[in-house]
């Protein structure tokens, strides 16, 4: 298997709809095609059960239902891309801060549960299947590190939370023995947190291939603690391993021109100043490259190092296009504002540009 260069572009459509374009070398393009040219070769895609309200206002960040999931999976294919399909088990956001249950699954049983989780499972896999879409890889859960479908698959609810992956797992297996299946926590460099939770969860759960992690400089450790931790896990469990989500900002210029909000609707740069000190790499062009580069090459030389999906390098700054809308937050039970929080970290400055840390991307030989 070539080493993986991923891409998760899961806001893609509402980027495009928000009038968001893309530049490579001055020449506008498709999003899909400019990455494929700087080598990327997989992209990952989330899916949420049901992202609308209860009057069919859309949560945003890419209102990512079945319909837009199939959508993107066909430009994906017909560019020759591998796909990793993202189930969140939620109708929004999923992360080990929220795990909301879907608003069709509330009040269920454990039992009762388990089966949602296998019968959406099993319908979701079919229709790819049958739109000729299939998943290379399928992530069962998304950052599932504090549980899924709280609260009764919260930790330490391991139980639970066994029966609940496993029965995704076993999903996928029956719908396409093909797919390699992928859990994904998230703090890549946490090494106790991990063998905590996947001790537990051998000892009760389904078998799997792929060990996911998330890995974001400001947040998760050092480069030292999340390459001690993808080797212990490699050996300790033998396991592939595959940094499922990182990203590294390119400037700390705020883009508030380019959203067009008021001041109380942003959400406003996610890395704040007083975290800079503690990063390796600088916020910059050079130190994004950089970054990237180190990481590659710590992913490929640890035994089963599979490669990474670079976390929506195209959510640009464009008005509309943001990572909750009010409806989302009244689901969620979040405080907000909604806008884009990410724009200073995605590989495409905030006029669309293809950044220079593409060409280290596409130069890295795996």
């Amino acid at each position: 298997m070539d080493f993986i260069k991923g891409m998760d572009v899961s806001t893609l459509l509402e980027e495009e709809a928000c009038g968001a374009r893309y530049f490579d070398g001055g020449e506008e393009g498709e999003l899909l095609a400019i990455l494929k040219r700087y080598g990327c070769n997989s992209v990952r895609l989330r899916l949420w059960n049901d992202p609308y309200g209860e009057d069919g206002a859309p949560y945003g960040a890419g209102t990512n239902d079945l319909e837009k999931l199939i959508t993107l999976s066909k430009r994906v294919k017909a560019q020759g891309m591998s796909i990793l399909l993202d189930f969140h088990y939620s109708d929004f956001w999923a992360d080990p801060g929220k795990q909301t249950v879907p608003k069709a699954w509330r009040g269920f049983s454990v039992s009762e549960m388990e089966k949602a989780v296998y019968d959406y499972t099993a319908m979701v896999m079919e229709c790819l299947m049958k739109e000729g879409v299939s998943p290379d890889f399928v992530q069962v859960g998304n950052e599932i590190t504090n549980g899924l479908l709280w609260p009764s698959g919260k930790k330490p609810e391991f139980e639970n939370i066994a029966k609940y992956v496993s029965a995704g797992i076993r999903a996928v297996r029956e719908a396409d023995k093909n797919a390699q299946i992928m859990i994904h926590l998230d703090n890549g460099g946490f090494n106790s947190m991990y063998r905590e939770w996947f001790d537990e969860y051998i000892k009760r759960g389904e078998e799997f291939d792929i060990i996911g992690m998330s890995y974001y400089p400001a947040w998760h450790g050092t480069l030292g603690d999340l390459t001690y931790n993808m080797n212990d896990m490699a050996k300790r469990y033998g396991k592939k391993i595959c940094i499922a989500e990182v990203s590294s900002g390119f400037t700390m210029e705020d883009y508030k021109e380019y959203e067009k909000l008021p001041d109380d609707e942003r959400k406003g740069i996610a890395i704040k100043p007083e975290i800079l000190e503690k990063l390796e790499y600088p916020m910059t062009k050079e130190g994004q490259s950089d970054f990237m580069q180190d990481v590659m090459s710590r992913i490929a030389k640890v035994e089963g190092g599979m490669g990474f999906y670079y976390w929506e390098p195209g959510w640009i700054p464009v008005p509309g296009c943001g990572w909750a809308t009010d409806a989302a937050l009244a689901y969620t039970g979040e405080k907000g504002p909604g806008g884009n929080e990410w724009a200073n970290q995605a590989l495409f400055d905030y006029d669309g540009n293809a950044l220079p840390t593409l060409e280290t991307i596409k130069n890295f030989k795996g």
